[in-house]
């Protein structure tokens, strides 16, 4: 079974991979893979140092071990057992701060990601509590400090979203995020509701890393473009020229629009940028179903069908089904502070990982 020691050294090995590239004639010729591998490089960099550090000292706590081992003197011996064990001391410190880069597994780096969130069952209500975590999402960004983006979006008249598609860009974003993949449910008395019941309805989120341009390349001809007039609100000219934007994937048959951008060009380019990481995320899922075990008993992975969490209103209590975790400060997280979900999330994780740590 994979472990996380597997993870870094595959993240290692990028790095370094990289570290050859940028130093290409060939990619330095070329502004958008040089800059592309610039942008994966500096995500990788902390872990990528952190692990080399970490394979450092434990080559030092080999050779105290060996040290202590072969020597005759005990003042020798003793110097060497009590070096060893402030380099087993450091060496933790520093497993600790590589798990905290590591959650999430080989994609945790990434710095870019997109999501989708779409209402379930619900009707209205379900819409516009779509709207609702598209607000909390957007608060959480500014929160972080985080870029977004809106890439399409399909509003109902009462103000929800049917479907709205972000692209989010920041230091530990994706790691951040994937946890919220799944399904979310929440019961309040709806806007809509004139006798004060408590109605449940449900969206579901999708959270995928999004890939850089020489990871994955996706030609013109492994897409179908369909050029249509964009629909909603937007004024004379968004609904009456060809400015919208599908592309169906021959290969997957996943199909990603766009028109929230008055030009074609830049709606083409966003809804490309959707489409790799889609493609990339499916490509993901089918290599995780082969290695299933991997993340066993991890919550990163975002299985979309799973109900993840609860928001009930009446109660103030926000519930996250996958570490039985209950928080009576609803209003608080549906404002944007998700921090404290967020660490819960990634200290379970954690708690799984914590085993890998062999000499």
């Amino acid at each position: 079974m994979s472990t996380i020691r597997d993870t870094l050294e595959e993240k290692l090995a990028r790095f370094k991979k990289l570290e050859l590239d940028m130093a290409d004639p060939e990619v330095l010729a070329d502004g958008a893979r040089m800059s592309a591998a610039a942008r994966e490089h500096g995500g990788l960099a902390k872990v990528a140092n952190k692990y080399r550090e970490f394979k450092r000292l434990t080559d030092e706590i080999r050779g105290c071990e060996e040290m202590a081992e072969a020597a005759d003197d005990p003042d020798e011996r003793d110097m060497a057992e009590a070096e060893m064990a402030e380099l087993r001391k450091k060496r933790e410190t520093l497993w600790e701060e590589l798990l905290s880069l590591t959650v999430g597994g080989e994609d945790s780096h990434r710095t870019r990601c997109v999501m989708e969130i779409r209402a379930g069952t619900g009707g209205d209500e379900a819409a516009l509590f779509a709207r609702d975590l598209f607000e909390m999402y957007k608060h959480y960004c500014e929160l972080k400090k985080w870029k977004l983006e809106i890439m399409d979006h399909s509003a109902t008249e009462m103000g929800g979203f049917k479907d709205i598609t972000l692209t989010l860009e920041g230091e530990n974003v994706y790691r951040d995020l994937a946890y919220e993949s799944g399904g979310h449910r929440v019961q309040r008395v709806p806007e809509t509701e004139t006798q004060g019941r408590v109605h449940t309805s449900a969206a579901t989120v999708a959270v995928m890393p999004e890939p850089e341009d020489i990871e994955i390349v996706i030609s013109p001809e492994d897409y179908r473009v369909d050029k249509f007039c964009a629909s909603g609100p937007g004024g004379q000219h968004v609904n009456k020229t060809e400015s919208a934007i599908r592309l169906t994937h021959h290969e997957t048959g996943i199909v990603v629009q766009c028109q929230d951008e008055k030009s074609q060009h830049k709606n083409l380019a966003k809804a490309l940028r959707v489409l790799k990481a889609r493609v990339y995320e499916k490509k993901r899922e089918e290599e995780e179903a082969k290695l299933s075990q991997t993340r066993k008993g991890l919550i990163g992975s975002g299985d979309r069908s799973q109900r993840i969490r609860t928001y009930n209103f009446p109660q103030n209590r926000l519930t996250d089904h996958r570490i039985n975790l209950s928080l009576y400060k609803l209003d608080q997280i549906i404002a944007g502070d998700l921090t404290a979900v967020t660490d819960a999330m990634i200290e379970y994780d954690r708690d799984q990982l914590r085993g890998d740590m062999i000499d």
